[in-house]
C-alpha cells in the first residue's frame, strides 16, 4: 500500500450541509450572523457571501427527522480574512444581542463560539500570521486555549458603524466533528492523505492539508459510545472538500479504491465517501 500519498496541498473545506427542523428560523439566524442567501427553495436554503456562488452552508429539511445524541457536528468554523473582520462580527453580535458561548485565543487564531437555535455549533475566527504559529520540528502545529483579547478585537473593527455581513473571501476554514473512536477516525483521514497536525491528549486530534493548522478537527468530548450518524438524524448531513483539478480527484479516487473505502458517489466532478462515524465527505472541484 502506498502510505506516502498526500491530498492536494491546496485542498480546503468547501461547504457544510445541515439537516434542520425549522428551515426559516435557522436560515434567518445565519443571515443575522452574517451570511447571505444564494439560493432558496421550500425545503433547502444555500447561504454564502457576496461575490461568490460557492455555498458555505446548506440547510435542508427532512422527513421523520430524529433528534438524538450521535456522532456528527461539533462546530462549523467560518474563517474571516482579518482581525478587523472579526472585530466587525463581534460588535455586530453584541449589538444584535446574539448569544455568544465563548471566545478563545488558540495561538494560531482568535475565535468566537456560538450555537444556532437547534444546537449546531459555530466558530467564527481569524488566523494569525503563520509566522506567529507554534510550528514544531516534527511538523506539529501546537494550539493553545486562552482567553481572547476581546477588547483588542473590538478596537480593530470598522469604527464608522455596524457591518452587517461577513466580507467577501470568508470561507469555511475548518470543520470540527464529534466522533466515536479517535484511532479509527485518524486512520481514515490519513488514508485520504491528510496530515495529523496536533492532538489534545486522548480527547481530540486535528488534520490538515498543505501545512494549515487544521481543516478537520475530531474529538470524543460527547462520549465514546455515540451511535453513528444516520440519514434521519438532525444536524450534520455532509461536508465538502474542494480540490483544484480533475487530476487530483482522479488520484484520490485511485487511493480510495486501493484502500477499500466505500464510494457513495463518483462522477468527473464529485467523489463522496462515508467516514467511520457515518459522516458523508464529498470531494468536489473548486468553482
Amino acid at each position: 500500500m502506498n502510505t506516502s500519498y498526500k491530498i492536494e496541498q491546496t485542498a480546503s473545506i468547501g461547504s457544510v450541509t445541515l439537516k434542520v427542523k425549522d428551515l426559516n428560523r435557522i436560515s434567518e439566524y445565519y443571515q443575522e450572523l452574517g451570511l447571505t442567501v444564494i439560493e432558496a427553495a421550500e425545503d433547502k436554503v444555500s447561504l454564502g457571501v457576496s461575490g461568490s456562488d460557492q455555498p458555505l452552508l446548506v440547510l435542508k429539511t427532512i422527513q421523520n427527522a430524529v433528534d438524538r445524541r450521535a456522532a456528527g457536528l461539533f462546530h462549523t468554523a467560518f474563517l474571516l480574512p482579518s482581525r478587523k473582520d472579526l472585530g466587525d462580527t463581534l460588535y455586530r453580535l453584541l449589538v444584535k444581542k446574539i448569544p455568544i458561548d465563548g471566545a478563545s485565543d488558540h495561538g494560531y487564531s482568535e475565535a468566537i463560539y456560538l450555537q444556532d437555535p437547534e444546537g449546531n455549533g459555530i466558530e467564527i475566527y481569524r488566523d494569525k500570521p503563520k509566522s506567529e504559529w507554534d510550528i514544531r520540528e516534527d511538523g506539529r502545529i501546537a494550539g493553545i486555549t486562552i482567553e481572547m483579547d476581546a477588547d483588542g478585537v473590538i478596537e480593530s473593527r470598522d469604527q464608522s458603524g455596524t457591518v452587517e455581513k461577513f466580507p467577501e473571501n470568508t470561507t469555511i476554514g475548518h470543520i470540527h466533528l464529534s466522533i466515536i473512536d479517535l484511532d479509527e477516525t485518524q486512520a481514515f483521514y490519513q488514508q485520504l492523505g491528510f496530515d495529523l497536525t496536533d492532538q489534545f491528549g486522548d480527547q481530540a486530534r486535528f488534520f490538515s492539508a498543505g501545512g494549515y493548522h487544521h481543516h478537520i478537527g475530531t474529538n470524543i468530548w460527547m462520549g465514546k459510545n455515540l451511535p453513528k450518524l444516520s440519514e434521519e438524524d438532525l444536524g450534520l448531513e455532509s461536508y465538502s472538500v474542494l480540490l483544484s483539478s480533475e487530476e487530483s480527484l482522479e488520484k484520490l479516487k485511485q487511493i480510495i479504491e486501493l484502500r477499500g473505502i466505500l464510494v457513495l458517489e463518483d462522477t468527473h466532478e464529485v467523489l463522496s465517501v462515508l467516514d467511520p462515524n457515518g459522516i458523508k465527505v464529498i470531494f468536489e472541484l473548486r468553482r
